[in-house]
C-alpha cells in the first residue's frame, strides 16, 4: 500500500448523497476474481451510456456527457467531494478498489456508511469526515470558475488550499492514521511480526509435535 502523508489533488464536487456501492462499481462487475481493472468501472451506470461487462474494452463505449466525471475540468481528479452516507449498501470491498484504481486517494464528506469508511482505509483511501458546514463551503470553492485544489495534510491533520483561502482541521484514528502514514495494511501490519509468529509455530510445534501429523 503507498504511504499517504500528503497528498495535493484536483476535487471534484460530487453533489449526491447515498451513493450506495453497486453505484460505485455495479454488481455485475463482482464476477472478476482478480483485484485489479475496476477503475475503469467506477460508476459505470452512470459513466456510460451502455451496460458495461466484466472484462468489456471501454475506450470505445460511449460517454454520458452530463455525468460529472467526463467533464473536462473533472480530468485528472483525486479528491472526492460528496455528501452524506456514502458507501452505503452492501460492503462490497470492490468500492474502494474502484474508487483508488480511478485515481482517487482522498474523499471528504459529511458521513460515510461504516463498512464502507473502514473498508476504504484499509485500502489506502482516506475519507475525510466534516460537518455539514464546511463540506457546502468546500462545496462553494469547488464550482466556481478556477477548479478547487486541495492539500491533504496527513501528519497535521489538515485541509488547505491558498487559493481559495480553505484551512481546515480533520479528526481522524490515530491507529488508521499511522498505518496510512506508513502504506500498511492488514497483511504488511500482520508482516511486521513475523519474527514472534514464526518463533510462536516453532515452539508450538516443539511442545506439541503430534501436530505435525494433522498439517
Amino acid at each position: 500500500m503507498t504511504p499517504l502523508i500528503q497528498h495535493r489533488g484536483l476535487v471534484v464536487p460530487f453533489d449526491r448523497v447515498n451513493v450506495d456501492t453497486d453505484a460505485i462499481i455495479p454488481k455485475q462487475f463482482l464476477k472478476s476474481i482478480r483485484r485489479t481493472g475496476f477503475g475503469q468501472n467506477l460508476f459505470d451506470e452512470w459513466r456510460y451510456l451502455d451496460h458495461g461487462e466484466p472484462g468489456q474494452a471501454c475506450e470505445q463505449r460511449p460517454l454520458n456527457p452530463d455525468f460529472i466525471l467526463n467533464q473536462p475540468r473533472y480530468q485528472g481528479a483525486s479528491i472526492l467531494l460528496t455528501r452524506a452516507n456514502f458507501g452505503c449498501g452492501s460492503s462490497r470491498e470492490h468500492a474502494p478498489w474502484a474508487l483508488e484504481q480511478y485515481g482517487f486517494r482522498v474523499m471528504i464528506a459529511p458521513s460515510f456508511a461504516d463498512i464502507f469508511f473502514h473498508n476504504s482505509f484499509k485500502n489506502g483511501l482516506l475519507p475525510i469526515v466534516l460537518e455539514d458546514e464546511q463540506i457546502d463551503r468546500l462545496f462553494e470553492a469547488a464550482t466556481q470558475i478556477e477548479p478547487l485544489h486541495l492539500t491533504i495534510d496527513l501528519e497535521q491533520q489538515r485541509i488547505t488550499s491558498d487559493a481559495h483561502a480553505v484551512s481546515i482541521a480533520f479528526e481522524i484514528d490515530p491507529f488508521r492514521k499511522f498505518c496510512l502514514l506508513n502504506g500498511l495494511d492488514d497483511i504488511a501490519l500482520t508482516l511486521q511480526r513475523q519474527a514472534l509468529i514464526q518463533a510462536f509455530e516453532h515452539n508450538h510445534l516443539k511442545r506439541f509435535p503430534w501436530l505435525l501429523n494433522t498439517l
